[in-house]
């Protein structure tokens, strides 16, 4: 799964294997995708397309698939809705006829002081249905335990005492064990789980595994661990979950590719593993096998907007869902007055990357500036808008919004930009009135912009369009193009 797709979770429906994946501060909340043989996916649904659970407000992370009795169900996390403070990370679980939906959201099943995350629903040796779960101790400098607790089987609520299954005491964990994911195999429960630190320039993830002949225990952590750890290609792997593909087992997780790091993000991979004599789970060189995509064409975005439809790849901050709608093909987007505007957005897959669009400038409304951007989140972003008969770049950082430099631009109807981006994090801006056929660079200090502030700890930077300006004004796009290179 190229570009940002943390903590993924995969179940196989009849002949069809489908996931999802970590979405956090991005909607729409959690993507669905299916495929026939755990390589080739396609993102066909939103657990929630159009708005959030009515009960959290961010971190929609690490949702669960899993399917039982002609149902599928969602266990996800997110953070409560708190008044003048941030609420609790729970678990909670949605549920659906159809894997793809519609979902019908149940709400939070725990939320512990310190936070619950991480819910894995099963069933135990004699059929009775847990949840198991992270406590997020490491948030306050505490351990954080692993534990499990009875369900009803309408899902709704956990019922009895909690019990701890086991929580970080050996070193490699570092400061938290999380992530677990659970398969059964001969007279063992194997759980998967990653230890140490997620995300960011200086993660130090790996994966572990233990086992129990019990679910409640006594769990016993493998004498190999770390099983699954970096090498030169992809670093930090963890939080997956096991399935099986012919006969073959494998584990779907998230890793860094290190050349393009916390610029593009988790991305997901397919790591197969065996049966030791012991019993253990063994990864090839404990470390992921996967080759990174070598034909880089087959990631380009080219959309026309066709159809009255947006493409299920754009995005949007979570919490400031745009007005946006496709017709006669150009995709119109409904300005913001705030902050760097309404924006839609996608993935990176590369590190190195050109994108361009073509604006109707000639339509543009008094005050509107609209334009190409490279977004961290809403408050972290690089832009070139055009807008009041000048172009200007923007450098938004925190709650610093500077202008860089400004150019007249002639009339014109239909204006091109282009953003170059290298190793993540170096941009330069291009414009041209002519169709994209003479591009203007836009004069710099320097030869580039850095850019090393913007991707947020857990999440990749996005490229995409936006609006800004008053609510009345509708900005109209006629392309979005994203070329990938080496």
């Amino acid at each position: 799964m190229p570009g940002d797709f943390p903590d993924p979770t995969v179940t196989k429906i009849g002949d069809t294997y489908w996931a999802s994946a970590t979405s956090a501060e991005w909607g729409p909340i959690f993507p669905l995708l299916k495929s026939t043989n755990l390589v080739d996916w396609e993102v066909v649904s939103y657990v929630f397309p159009d708005k959030l659970p009515e009960w959290a407000d961010s971190n929609f992370w690490a949702p669960e698939i899993s399917h039982e009795n002609g149902k599928t169900y969602i266990c996800y996390t997110a953070r409560k809705k708190g008044k003048g403070r941030r609420g609790q990370l729970c678990v909670a679980i949605a549920s659906a006829d159809d894997p793809a939906g519609p979902y019908t959201d149940h709400g939070p099943l725990i939320g512990q002081r310190k936070g619950s995350i991480d819910g894995f629903p099963l069933r135990d040796e004699n059929g009775v249905l847990y949840m198991v779960w992270k406590e997020d101790g490491n948030a306050y400098k505490k351990d954080t335990p692993i534990w499990a607790q009875r369900m009803n089987e309408s899902r709704t609520a956990l019922i009895g005492k909690k019990v701890e299954l086991f929580r970080n005491d050996t070193p490699w964990e570092g400061c938290l064990v999380e992530g677990s994911a659970i398969v059964r195999q001969g007279e063992y429960f194997y759980m998967f789980y990653a230890g140490n630190g997620c995300c960011g320039k200086c993660c130090t993830y790996a994966t572990g595994v233990a086992r129990a002949k019990k679910l409640l225990g006594p769990w016993e952590k493998c004498p190999q661990n770390p099983i699954l750890k970096k090498n030169k290609t992809w670093k930090c792997p963890g939080h997956g979950t096991v399935t099986e593909y012919e006969g073959r087992w494998f584990l779907l997780h998230h890793a860094y590719y290190t050349d393009s790091h916390e610029f593009v993000g988790r991305q997901g991979l397919l790591s197969e593993f065996t049966w030791n004599a012991e019993g253990w789970p063994e990864f090839v060189n404990n470390s992921p096998q996967a080759e990174p995509l070598r034909d880089l064409r087959v990631l380009n975005v080219n959309d026309d907007f066709p159809g009255n439809r947006l493409a299920a790849a754009w995005q949007w901050p979570v919490n400031e869902q745009p007005g946006v709608g496709v017709s006669d093909g150009q995709l119109l987007l409904t300005a913001r007055p705030t902050g760097i505007g309404a924006v839609v957005a996608q993935r990176t897959f590369t590190a190195t990357y050109k994108a361009a669009t073509t604006l109707d400038y000639g339509a543009l409304a008094p005050n509107t500036y609209a334009g190409l951007a490279a977004i961290g989140d809403p408050h972290n972003a690089l832009a070139l808008v055009a807008g009041n008969g000048h172009l200007q770049l923007w450098h938004m950082k925190g709650s610093k919004h500077l202008t860089l430099t400004e150019v007249k631009l002639e009339d014109c109807k239909m204006l091109c930009l282009r953003l170059e981006a290298w190793g993540g994090s170096r941009f330069r801006f291009a414009f041209s009135t002519d169709g994209g056929t003479a591009w203007q660079p836009v004069v710099l200090d320097s030869f580039a912009l850095n850019g090393t502030y913007l991707p947020p700890w857990d999440r990749g930077v996005r490229v995409g369009l936006l609006a800004q300006g008053p609510e009345t004004s509708t900005v109209a796009f006629d392309n979005f193009a994203l070329r990938n290179c080496r």
